[in-house]
């Protein structure tokens, strides 16, 4: 089966990466100022993108207060179980500061045979990838296949609440999510842990209004000196988040590649690591707390006055098994007791997502391994990951009993998602179109259904 899927993904390929460039080139950018016609002409893009691949009840279906989700349902042999395959067709931003080689929304491929642009990698290519796998299945539907594509996952999302009320709509037995990658490309890994992300506000008051600070500096507090001193509670000397009540834990899947993990965070040379323990726990099991933005003025407008108030926005991941909610408490009752000087301190929630375990004995993460390993032909890793993809939770809650496959082609060391010079390798998009199209008929199987035999 693997070497037939295989034939059939590299014929598809030409037209993958034509389809895949014709998204890139749409600014999808969801957050608030841009421009939504983009977004909205992207969400009309993947409907046609879905259509074309056999999903003919494929649409638009408007999420209160956000951008529209793209649905569609294609029914398979009575009995079968269902698979819910998941992506978005929003982008971040890719500002002229960030450097960028080439020109974000002009794909390009380059010397070393990765496609370039915002998007390619994240999350472009799950939707790519999800298109070929409906085009090898549509001679013989193994299985009930629901599609979901978000409009505003890079932002604020309003989806979460959508799934919630209207359960009926998205229940499966399996949610594939390609949204996230291996360590390398041609090395196959499997996310079994997500770490949560919390997040929140702290504005530090000491001042009544702006004074000179040669006048009155050295004995009246300004606000940004104040905020120094309260940032610098969250970690220790050796740079691990130290926050009373908040979790740490030990990964006890495969260890994070230091020379990967160096290479694609773009540390700088002679600059160390962060943190004590595995780098594997250090990313995957520890928290970690990010000054995400703080309301300063700029060096060029900068003034001799001492501030009277400043504004930060912190992050916090948090590890796998912890309750978020109560992270999030134990984060903003520490930034509530700092208060040098006796300054004025008010934090307030921003957003609180959840962390997620994958219960590896669920049949559809064993199909998911095996059709990982057949379409590599190596070992699968079971690899964690840092970043947080809030929706699982509402997933769960729809169908408690359902799997979540956590898989795609934003490999750690190369792709770059969220910055400048995003990329991805269009081999890895064919390996990933092949695993996925066998692990829909193997799960099919597994489960009894005759047209997944």
């Amino acid at each position: 089966m693997s070497d037939a899927s295989t034939v059939d993904a590299a014929s598809l390929m030409p037209e993958v990466i034509r389809r895949l460039e014709e998204l890139v080139r749409i600014p999808s950018v969801a957050f608030p100022g841009f421009d939504p016609d983009p977004v909205h002409r992207m969400g009309d893009a993947v409907v046609d993108l879905f259509t074309s691949a056999g999903a003919t009840d494929a649409r638009l279906l408007q999420v209160p207060d956000g951008y529209p989700c793209v649905y569609a349902t294609i029914p398979g042999p009575e009995g079968s179980p269902t698979v819910l395959l998941y992506a978005h067709y929003d982008v971040q931003p890719a500002p002229e500061s960030q450097g960028w080689s080439s020109e974000p929304f002009e794909p390009v491929t380059k010397e070393d045979g990765r496609i370039y642009g915002r998007g390619a990698a994240d999350d472009k290519s799950g939707l790519v990838i999800h298109w070929a796998t409906l085009k090898l299945l549509a001679s013989s539907w193994p299985c009930t296949i629901k599609i979901l594509v978000e409009g505003e996952e890079e932002t604020i999302s309003h989806l979460e609440g959508f799934v919630e009320a209207n359960p009926e709509l998205f229940d499966a037995d399996a949610f594939v999510i390609a949204d996230i990658g291996p360590q390398r490309v041609g090395r196959p890994g499997l996310t079994t842990a997500l770490r949560g992300d919390v997040a929140c506000t702290v504005t530090v008051r000491t001042l009544a209004n702006p004074v000179h600070s040669g006048m009155f500096g050295g004995a009246a507090p300004d606000a940004v000196t104040a905020m120094v001193r309260i940032l610098d509670t969250l970690h220790d000397e050796h740079g691990d988040t130290v926050i009373p009540g908040v979790a740490s834990g030990t990964w006890n899947g495969a260890d994070m590649d230091e020379a990967v993990y160096r290479d694609g965070s773009s540390i700088l040379p002679g600059v160390d690591f962060l943190g004590t323990g595995s780098l594997s726990d250090r990313i995957w099991m520890k928290p970690s707390v990010t000054v995400l933005g703080m309301d300063l003025p700029n060096t060029a407008e900068a003034s001799n006055v001492l501030l009277p108030e400043v504004t930060a926005k912190l992050s916090m991941r948090v590890i796998p098994g912890s309750d978020a909610e109560a992270q999030l408490e134990a984060l903003m009752g520490h930034l509530r007791a700092q208060r040098p000087w006796n300054c004025e301190v008010i934090v307030e929630r921003v957003k609180v997502g959840n962390p997620f375990e994958v219960e590896e004995s669920h049949p559809a993460i064993i199909a998911a391994k095996d059709a990982l390993a057949q379409a590599y032909g190596a070992d699968v890793e079971s690899i964690g990951s840092g970043a947080s993809i809030p929706l699982v939770a509402s997933l769960k809650k729809v169908s408690p009993d359902a799997a979540i496959v956590l898989w795609g082609v934003e490999d750690t060391e190369k792709s770059r998602i969220h910055a400048s010079d995003e990329s991805v390798d269009p081999a890895e998009i064919e390996r990933m179109i092949v695993a996925q199209t066998l692990f829909v008929r193997e799960f099919a199987a597994s489960t009894g259904s005759p047209a997944g035999r």
